[in-house]
């Protein structure tokens, strides 16, 4: 009642002598909502990165190599020797070239795709040997891909020994349990069916040789400093393209299989650096007497080309 009789009145009357203090109270108030809203965005700012780490990190679980598929280059960072060979000790020579008439090239890119229309993947091999130089000069082939800055980010572990194809056999056979009953999913798994392949792996001792790419993420200086390796994934993929192409021209056969979390123990039991993350593994032989493959098609060169 005083309130409303006696104070109020007052204040109404006497507007202008509380604006003073009022404004300033405005102020501080505006100033405040200005600062919760500034706070409410970064909070979800950091929530938005942290669920974004969260999903790369789930990601990464499909292939615990994953750790160093992007390597940040820092240009700030003088490195003493570069990635690829010193300026002055590369020479530029002439390039040697072979000039076929029209009507021969296309013959040898008919024949030579012929020849690769061919290739498929074996999962049954047989167990014949196969010469090492045969193994040497597909891998030499291989070796002749292009790279990032000339860094040659590949190696090509090959096995033989029956007792270590026993163990990575072993390797592969337990993850790959895993990966088709628990990480790969119902859809994964589902679109495998029609190739009929599952979590057991024979031919990882069938094959007279295992051939283990491995991408180099970075190399070392003379000094033991890390070397960048550019573009390390895809010049070893393209390596893996020629590796492919050589031994069908070889006359032989292989399977481009990629053992989903198998990289680090793999690694360690070839005695592989930790620069050295495992791409691809590769059998290599003749097929076996029962082999079958299913009876796909590719696509026509209309369907994955564009001439403009």
């Amino acid at each position: 009642m005083v309130f409303t009789k006696i104070i109020f009145p007052f204040i109404v009357d006497n507007f202008y002598l509380f604006l003073p203090l009022l404004l300033p109270l405005v102020y501080l108030r505006i100033f405040f909502n200005k600062s919760e809203l500034q706070s409410d965005k970064e909070r979800s700012k950091k929530t938005t990165k942290f669920a974004q780490k969260e999903k790369e990190a789930g990601n990464r679980t499909q292939n615990e190599d994953a750790d160093d598929e992007v390597e940040e280059v820092d240009d700030d960072d003088e490195l003493e020797d570069p990635a690829g060979p010193a300026v002055e000790d590369v020479d530029f020579i002439s390039y040697e070239f072979t000039q076929y008439t029209e009507e021969e090239m296309i013959l040898r890119s008919q024949q030579f795709f012929q020849e690769m229309n061919k290739r498929r993947t074996i999962r049954v091999f047989s167990d014949k040997p196969v010469p090492r130089q045969v193994i040497e000069n597909i891998i030499r082939t291989a070796g002749t891909a292009p790279s990032g800055a000339h860094t040659e980010p590949w190696t090509y572990v090959v096995v033989s020994d029956p007792k270590l194809k026993v163990s990575i056999q072993d390797i592969v056979e337990r993850e790959e349990m895993i990966n088709y009953t628990q990480r790969m999913g119902i859809k994964w798994t589902n679109d495998l069916k029609f190739l009929k392949t599952d979590w057991n792996k024979p031919y990882l001792t069938e094959a007279p040789y295992l051939v283990l790419l491995f991408k180099q993420v970075h190399g070392y200086t003379n000094t033991g400093q890390k070397k960048v390796h550019y573009y390390n994934e895809i010049s070893c993929s393209i390596s893996a393209g020629l590796f492919l192409a050589a031994v069908q021209q070889a006359g032989l056969v292989t399977l481009t299989s990629t053992p989903l979390n198998c990289g680090p123990a793999l690694r360690s039991l070839l005695n592989r650096p930790e620069n050295e993350k495992l791409l691809m593994l590769l059998p290599v032989g003749y097929p076996g007497p029962n082999s079958t493959v299913p009876a796909l098609s590719r696509k026509s060169l209309q369907e994955f080309s564009s001439f403009h």
